[in-house]
């Protein structure tokens, strides 16, 4: 007879954050105003020399209008002189108007931004690290060495920046998380072509590459390829999986002998009954296939004895 037990429909598992529900970062990044940067330069030169101008003529006449129209031209020659920014290849500015985000420049070269923002550097460059040699325990409970390396690049601008503390640390740490869960999915290795983290390398690595996408999304990057770059029994299991790989190993060449062998006699049997070469009864073939058996399935040279008797006496 078996139980039923009642659940709790408070204690199932929930696909949404456990405990106090987390306030997540809605953004998304999109394009930011700028125009080209030498047209900023240009008028910031204007400012500058009307700004000179303006201070030479209040020392020489003493205007006050002349001091206040030069500091202002000095000031708003700043301020553009602030808004100038250079973006390299391979790079982004997140800009920022008083700490409301405002968007992002990709286009590259000397570019001119809004006044009075704030911009950051954000690469958008392919970037790459490798995984430690973290262990685990496989699907059959053996501890194993694993790491993988990791090709991703930021895709998002806006998340990677605002949604989380750092990108950089945020994927090094889910990477690790997704390379446990699932080498501890899979055996190491499996016979009858099942999947394993050894046979089935290109398999897992898409499974790994997905994993770590689907982890690394909330921050906005990108995963490019996911592949093992080292797999290994751990050190103290070691000598004894190597043990065990031997002997499967010397039990799958017999067992290639052993058929091999058997093809061999079926074919020599069939050949002197086919030619009439000697008429064998049943007693004679078992002892033919017996002695074929020894030479070719025995690990030492055989060495013929002459029976000079019957099979009989």
């Amino acid at each position: 007879m078996t139980a039923v037990v009642d659940r709790d429909p408070q204690l199932e598992p929930a696909a949404g954050p456990v405990g106090l529900h987390a306030t997540e970062v809605h953004i998304a990044e999109r394009r930011a105003w700028h125009a080209n940067g030498f047209l900023g330069v240009a008028l910031l030169l204007v400012l500058a020399a009307g700004a000179a101008w303006l201070f030479a003529t209040a020392d020489a006449t003493g205007s006050t209008a002349a001091g206040i129209g030069g500091a202002v031209a000095a000031l708003a020659a700043t301020v553009i002189g602030a808004s100038l920014a250079i973006v390299q290849p391979g790079t982004t500015q997140v800009v920022q108007f008083f700490g409301r985000y405002v968007g992002t420049v990709r286009t590259t070269g000397l570019v001119w931004l809004a006044p009075l923002t704030t911009h950051r550097r954000v690469s958008v460059r392919v970037r790459n690290f490798e995984t430690g040699h973290l262990k685990v325990n496989d699907a059959t409970g053996n501890p194993v060495e694993i790491a993988a390396i990791v090709v991703w690049q930021v895709a998002d601008t806006a998340k990677a920046t605002f949604a989380v503390q750092e990108y950089d640390n945020f994927i090094r740490v889910q990477s690790e998380a997704a390379v446990r869960h699932v080498a501890g999915a899979y055996p190491y290795d499996a016979a009858d072509d099942a999947e394993s983290l050894r046979g089935s390398t290109d398999r897992i690595s898409l499974e790994l590459a997905h994993e770590v996408a689907e982890r690394v999304v909330a921050a906005g990057l990108e995963i490019l390829e996911v592949r093992i770059s080292h797999l290994a029994y751990a050190p103290e299991i070691a000598q004894a999986m190597l043990q065990r790989q031997q002997a499967a190993a010397v039990v799958a060449a017999r067992s290639r002998i052993v058929e091999g062998a058997v093809g061999m006699v079926q074919m020599a049997l069939d050949q002197l009954r086919e030619e009439n070469v000697v008429d064998l009864d049943e007693e004679r073939k078992a002892a033919m296939v017996s002695n074929l058996l020894v030479v070719l399935c025995g690990d030492s040279r055989a060495t013929p004895v002459v029976n000079t008797g019957t099979l009989y006496q």
